[in-house]
């Protein structure tokens, strides 16, 4: 068999008792849940039954299951390591360098609890709305920020128009700059003073990630910054899936045969090459898909969201 169906998670928390119940998160009991669903109805496999088909020296077996995370979260420790262990079920985490190792909150992240702040997207709409027009962004960018919204405010699967909107202003639509500024402001006004700290609760540190290797969780490359690799030029891709490669050596987590999962699912030629010639095996996206390994290039191989499947 070469069809495997492939598992994207983020967050996995207690959301009942967070205090963001609004972030797009699914609860630990719906992840309980679905995991008895999975196990029901698949089976489980690890990076070494994957590594096996790939080669040719084992097929999947049928109904195969591979669960994925991303992110590096200190939920996928405390919530999802210990639940996936008392299962006999190998899961793969993939975690940004910079966030684990140097304790600096990303920017998707200060979006993200940004919006689990409001209730209703349209008030950061406006303040960004307003932050553009003080800035005077007009000029330098030649662009409206009523031209943004035409360009950008458009729903997704799970997300608004306004939701959407925003992550993309504040991801990648805006000079660089800007964005950093806009989002720490942002976030200092909604969410926290001491984005340190919030960093400091929100991620895995490497020690933990070395914990569950040593368990026989596989911890794969997630870049270095969490980038748009398709945005960058040849050289910075190579930096950033370089230093991946360093901190996962350093992790004692294979760095050969090994998987790469691109930041936003987005990478371009340029990656595809770096990644073979860095003895890359696998590379997951973000495109909504049952893998098949017969059909599909094995670097860009389709996931689907845990909203996909029953919970």
């Amino acid at each position: 068999m070469s069809k495997l169906t492939i598992v994207m998670y983020h967050y996995v928390r207690d959301l009942r008792n967070s205090a963001f119940p609004r972030i797009k998160g699914l609860d630990i009991s719906s992840f309980r849940r679905q995991m008895d669903f999975l196990q029901a109805e698949y089976s489980f496999i690890s990076m070494e039954d994957l590594t096996a088909c790939i080669k040719g020296s084992k097929p999947l077996p049928d109904n195969a299951c591979w669960l994925t995370f991303d992110d590096g979260y200190r939920d996928h420790y405390e919530f999802v390591f210990p639940e996936l262990a008392s299962r006999g079920i190998e899961g793969a985490f993939f975690p940004p360098v910079k966030p684990v190792a140097e304790r600096e909150i990303l920017d998707v992240n200060k979006i993200h609890f940004i919006l689990a702040c409001v209730s209703d997207a349209n008030v950061i709409v406006e303040e960004l709305r307003s932050l553009y027009l003080e800035s005077d962004l007009t000029q330098s960018t030649g662009k409206s920020f009523d031209d943004y919204c035409v360009d950008l405010a458009k729903p997704s699967r799970f997300d608004s128009a306004e939701t959407i909107f925003v992550k993309r202003m504040l991801q990648h639509a805006l000079p660089e700059i800007w964005r950093g500024r806009f989002a720490d402001f942002l976030f200092g006004k909604y969410v926290s003073v001491d984005a340190r700290a919030f960093a400091e609760d929100l991620y895995m540190s490497p020690t933990q990630l070395s914990e569950m290797v040593q368990a026989g969780m596989y911890v794969g490359g997630h870049g270095y910054r969490h980038i748009w690799l398709n945005q960058e030029k040849p050289q910075a891709q190579l930096e950033e899936i370089e230093k991946n490669l360093t901190f996962l050596d350093g992790l004692d987590s294979p760095t050969d045969d090994w998987v790469m999962c691109y930041p936003y699912g987005a990478y371009n030629e340029d990656t595809l090459e770096i990644l073979k010639r860095k003895g890359c095996l696998v590379g997951l996206t973000t495109q909504v898909g049952i893998a098949d390994l017969q059909k599909h290039p094995r670097l860009e191989l389709p996931r689907l969201d845990t909203n996909d499947l029953p919970q």
